[in-house]
């Protein structure tokens, strides 16, 4: 082979060896920049961080088939693109977790049948109340998300916050958005569903209260929070 050629081949070895990685090597790049900013499996606080991920793994689990149950009814509405945009931002949460679960080595809830059959139901559910009955309950459940995030946030904080920035970073984001969705579902009627099921209890309401009291339970089981998170109106 001349030297032209053999340059060239170990050009190209370089260029397959820095190309596109398995989802098992994307999981230790994870890990390795998180090392970055000093979190590491060695010298964090396996436990908290084990529970963060968990929880939020299967809150954003849950989450999303909430939003499949809405979009398998209200689909093809008017709200559709609405429900659609938010669900898309699920999934972007629901991968970022579960990288995590890969890169620090976290084993999911044993609820995550419960949160599949669950969920579902429940987007399906209060959507066939149409789309402020949807509403309602992304707000509920969207605050209950958010409620758990501040706890975390509230953890890690009080732990080493500089080791743990960039998941706070990634807490921080998702809770945020949550959040929007929570005022999205304000500005598209979820206040209507609530004064009809003030008169008139849904029933779709034994649904809701069961996931947002799991979301919770789960959240004690975990962090030990003290308080259901304060129902808004919606």
């Amino acid at each position: 082979m001349s030297y032209a050629g053999a340059t060239a081949a170990r050009s190209l070895r370089r260029l397959r060896v820095g190309g596109p990685r398995p989802l098992s090597a994307y999981g230790r790049k994870i890990s390795v920049r998180f090392c970055s900013s000093g979190m590491t499996l060695d010298n964090i606080n396996r436990a908290a961080v084990d529970r963060i991920i968990r929880v939020d793994h299967a809150g954003e689990y849950g989450a999303n088939r909430i939003y499949a149950g809405q979009m398998a009814v209200l689909g093809r509405t008017s709200v559709g693109p609405v429900i659609q945009k938010m669900w898309d931002q699920e999934k972007d949460h629901l991968k970022k977790f579960n990288e995590l679960m890969v890169a620090f080595r976290v084993r999911p809830t044993v609820l995550m049948p419960f949160w599949n059959v669950m969920g579902f139901a429940l987007g399906a559910g209060t959507a066939l109340l149409g789309k402020a009955g949807a509403m309602a309950c992304t707000v509920a459940v969207e605050e209950s998300i958010a409620h758990h995030y501040n706890n975390q946030i509230r953890t890690l904080m009080e732990e080493e916050p500089e080791k743990y920035q960039e998941l706070l970073q990634v807490i921080r984001k998702f809770r945020d958005e949550e959040l929007e969705h929570h005022d999205i579902g304000l500005e598209h009627d979820a206040e209507l569903i609530s004064l009809l099921t003030q008169r008139s209890p849904s029933p779709a309401r034994p649904g809701l209260c069961l996931t947002t009291e799991a979301l919770t339970f789960q959240g004690k089981c975990d962090f030990k929070i003290g308080h259901h998170p304060k129902m808004m109106p919606g």
